[in-house]
């Protein structure tokens, strides 16, 4: 089988595949021997299908959900985000910005009158305003940003695999 992160190609993945993903999406720590009694195949098979997931690509990393509100990160914003000039360099240089900005988990290039859509994490309003005063206010190639404060999460889930 082709490994998909190297050649390029799509990962064939069967039924047993699916299944594997799906169990590690609801629960990442299940154990092998957990995984191979629910999915019906040896431990030995299961631990060479994960490694093979993961050096494809299609199992991108582990990680673990944290309640915003306990740890201090109770305001989520979401920011739309237009930027002056589309050249790839002026691009480029947002998006090296972005990343480095940490109150900022998602961005997403997107069509429509925006550029960008920010999912942005902070303790409150001030930090938040501190936030968009200081760090992406000072970008040079913003155009326009509106802000969308979240109130509620009616559903978050990460599980593309069901």
């Amino acid at each position: 089988m082709a490994n998909g992160a190297q050649t390029g190609e799509m990962p064939v993945l069967d039924k047993k595949d699916l299944e594997i993903l799906k169990l590690l999406q609801q629960n990442a720590r299940m154990t092998i021997k957990e995984i191979s009694e629910k999915v019906h195949l040896s431990t030995t098979p299961v631990h060479d299908r994960i490694r093979r997931l993961e050096a494809s690509g299609v199992i991108m990393q582990y990680a673990t959900i944290v309640n915003g509100a306990l740890v201090k990160k109770g305001l989520m914003t979401i920011c739309y985000v237009s930027i002056k000039q589309h050249s790839k360099n002026a691009g480029a240089n947002f998006i090296k910005s972005i990343l480095e900005m940490e109150e900022v988990v998602e961005c997403l290039t997107i069509s429509g009158e925006f550029d960008f859509m920010l999912k942005v994490v902070s303790e409150n309003m001030d930090a938040y305003y501190n936030f968009h005063v200081n760090k992406l206010g000072e970008l040079d190639n913003i155009a326009n940003v509106q802000s969308v404060f979240v109130m509620g999460v009616v559903k978050q889930t990460h599980q593309l695999v069901y």
